[in-house]
Formats: structure tokens, C-alpha cells, sequence
């Protein structure tokens, strides 16, 4: 399918609230295979280097879904059927990674330089004298206001990119095609999948606060939510 020709979608359909009830009703009889499932792909997608393993298995999760949606039944396996779009989810993959990564370079050298200054001052402080730790409160300010800035970005690009798996394995569509019709449709229904994403940030919060263990255990249910937030946009072919 070619940019060309455009595929349909719904627009301001996305109902956050429902889309996590759906969610959860749609994997909770089969819960603990999902939860593996999640697991387990994130786990072998963050191994690769440059996001080369994190596509497969991101189309994996959405595979297995979107059965689940249609009522099929789901195996642990087909998660690995996500290999199947190797070479157009990577492409995405590294869309999505590579401008963050690209940021994080500069910013980073720049708190080198600062770092590496404090450090040079400190070493001509006279003998016996305690350094000031204040000396380093410019550059714990900086680090965080960085780190803060690249995950806002990061959020904003996943956002506007949260279609494109489900895309590339429900209507096979190349990565390029598939990273324009979600941002097009995000656009579209940009109240409702910021809704889902500050309802998912709210679980996962949750989730840390019961010793870290939480957030791994609601993981299932936000991909499962924004699985039901697609056939919103993308109702199913017939």
C-alpha cells in the first residue's frame, strides 16, 4: 500500500477509559501468557544494539494482540512471528531511536565539558579544605534538565509513531508508509491517545510504587489498550 493511496481511518474515536476496560477484558483470560509475552519481547528488544531487535518483537506483541482481538487463540510463539517484518519494522525502529540518540550526543558532551571543568577546579582547592559540593548543583540542574528534555521528545515522536507496528502487520504497509499514516491518524485523535498515554503513565506510576514489580505486571494491559485504541482508528477489513 502506497502513500499514494491513503488508508481510511476514524477520527476522534479514541476513548481512553474504554480502550483499557476493552483491554483488559480482551487478555485477562489469558493473562499470564500475555504477560510473558510482553516481558519477554521488551527483553529481547532492548538487547540489540540500535533498536535492531526492538521492531520484530514490538510487531510480535501486536500480532498476538490483534488475534486475541479477533478471537483467535494465541501461542507463546507467535510473538516471533514478528520476524516476518524484520526488515520494515526495523526501518521504523530506527526512525523513531536514531534523532533521539542523535540529541542525547551533543547534550552529553556538553555535560562532559562541564563535568570535567568542576573536576579541574576542585583539584586546585587548597589541601586540608573540603570541596563545595554546591560546585556540582549547575550540573546535576543541567543533567536532569536534559535527560528531561529527551524524554519529552522521545514521548512526543513514540506518540505520534504509536500506530506504526500494528500498521506494518495488520495492513502490511512499508515503515515509511506506515510512520505517515500514524502520525496523520494520531493528528486525527490527538486527544484521545494523549488520553490513553497519561492514563498508561498513571498505571505504570502505580505499578512503581508496588516495588518496581507493578510496572512489569501492568505492561500487558497499557499494549492491550493501545491494540483496542488501533481498531478504533483501524477498524478491521472485511
Amino acid at each position: 500500500m502506497s502513500a499514494v493511496n491513503p488508508i481510511a481511518f476514524n477520527r476522534g474515536v479514541v476513548r481512553p477509559v474504554e480502550c483499557l476496560q476493552t483491554g483488559w477484558n480482551m487478555i485477562k483470560g489469558q493473562y499470564w501468557l500475555f504477560l510473558g509475552i510482553t516481558a519477554v519481547g521488551l527483553m529481547i528488544g532492548s538487547v540489540g544494539p540500535m533498536a535492531i531487535l526492538l521492531g520484530p518483537m514490538m510487531c510480535g506483541i501486536y500480532l498476538c494482540l490483534l488475534a486475541r482481538f479477533r478471537g483467535e487463540t494465541v501461542s507463546f510463539e507467535l510473538l516471533f512471528k514478528g520476524f516476518d517484518y524484520f526488515m520494515q519494522s526495523l526501518i521504523a525502529a530506527l526512525i523513531q531511536v536514531v534523532p533521539v540518540m542523535l540529541l542525547m550526543v551533543p547534550l552529553y558532551v556538553v555535560y562532559f565539558v562541564m563535568f570535567m571543568s568542576k573536576m579541574e577546579k576542585l583539584r586546585r582547592y587548597p589541601r586540608g579544605r573540603p570541596p563545595d559540593a554546591s560546585e556540582f548543583y549547575s550540573i546535576f540542574i543541567l543533567m536532569g534538565g536534559m535527560m528531561l528534555l529527551v524524554i519529552i521528545i522521545a514521548t512526543l515522536i513514540g506518540a505520534f509513531f504509536i500506530f506504526t507496528y500494528p500498521l506494518i502487520v495488520d495492513r502490511r504497509l512499508t515503515a515509511i508508509d506506515a510512520l505517515r499514516t500514524s502520525v496523520r491518524a494520531v493528528i486525527a485523535n490527538l486527544g484521545g491517545v494523549l488520553g490513553l498515554m497519561a492514563l498508561s503513565a498513571l498505571l505504570g506510576i502505580a505499578g512503581m510504587m508496588l516495588c518496581y514489580v507493578g510496572a512489569l505486571l501492568v505492561m500487558p494491559v497499557s499494549f492491550a489498550a493501545w491494540a483496542v485504541a488501533y481498531r478504533q482508528v483501524f477498524p478491521a477489513q472485511t
